[in-house]
């Protein structure tokens, strides 16, 4: 079997549509196909780039031209100047990035939640209910404050169940509204994260700006990320399990 079969076989095999991160994990479990390189990763990128029966759903996500109509019914649609704005877009793009989070803190070993009100909602081709370690949120405080963390969109927590990090994806919502819940939590010892197309980093720092998050501001509680570096780190985390050893 010629690699690029191999990669169009995997691709088929996870309902046409896969990230980067499952490629590399799933392709080189293909028996019959022989990846005489010492840099495998790279060859799978490369032809996912340059097949002609694979498009680009988004950066890192690749999908065979053969299950777009069904693919675009399931809400996996390629983003373009005209739909950009469109709820259907701005679903996926959301349960997309809270998918990659949940994955990275499954790989981390933390236990992982995100709402009971997303559960149903699709991460590629699982829910993110079934990717979530935690079907419930710890109890891991007063009621105040568990519920207002409780639609967060995803968290990590330690192996006492207390929370290691809080991250609120921002791709067309009021990022006050997610440095609000922060602030309440601030007494937390949690990392902080506002996700978001970089294009929303000035309208971030501008906010952080404001006298009410004069105390996140000055203690540096939160961390912008931007969906690229995300992006990045998935793929990075993907491919450290492939490892024998890895120097920290």
């Amino acid at each position: 079997m010629k690699q690029y079969e191999a990669v169009e076989q995997t691709l088929e095999s996870l309902g046409g549509v896969a990230t980067l991160g499952q490629l590399n994990q799933e392709v080189l479990k293909i028996k019959d196909c022989e990846w005489k390189t010492k840099t495998p990763f790279a060859s799978i990128r490369r032809i996912v780039q340059t097949d002609d029966r694979i498009y680009r759903v988004k950066p890192g996500l690749w999908a065979l031209k053969a299950f777009k109509k069904e693919l675009e019914e399931k809400g996996i649609l390629v983003e373009t100047e005209k739909n950009k704005n469109s709820q259907e877009i701005k679903e996926f793009n959301h349960s997309y990035y809270q998918g990659l989070l949940l994955t990275i803190g499954n790989l981390k070993d933390f236990k992982t939640f995100a709402p009971n009100q997303d559960k149903n909602k699709l991460f590629v081709n699982e829910k993110l209910g079934d990717l979530r370690t935690l079907s419930r949120l710890p109890e891991y405080s007063y009621k105040h404050f568990v519920a207002r963390s409780s639609t967060i969109d995803v968290i990590w927590f330690n192996e006492r169940e207390m929370p290691d990090s809080f991250f609120e994806i921002e791709h067309s919502t009021d990022i006050q509204n997610s440095l609000e819940k922060f602030n309440d939590l601030r007494d937390f010892y949690a990392k902080m994260y506002i996700v978001a197309d970089e294009n929303r980093f000035a309208e971030y720092e501008k906010k952080m700006e404001y006298t009410s998050f004069s105390v996140l501001k000055k203690e540096k509680r939160v961390s912008f990320l931007n969906y690229r570096d995300l992006e990045r780190q998935y793929n990075q985390v993907i491919e450290w399990q492939s490892m024998q050893t890895i120097i920290l």
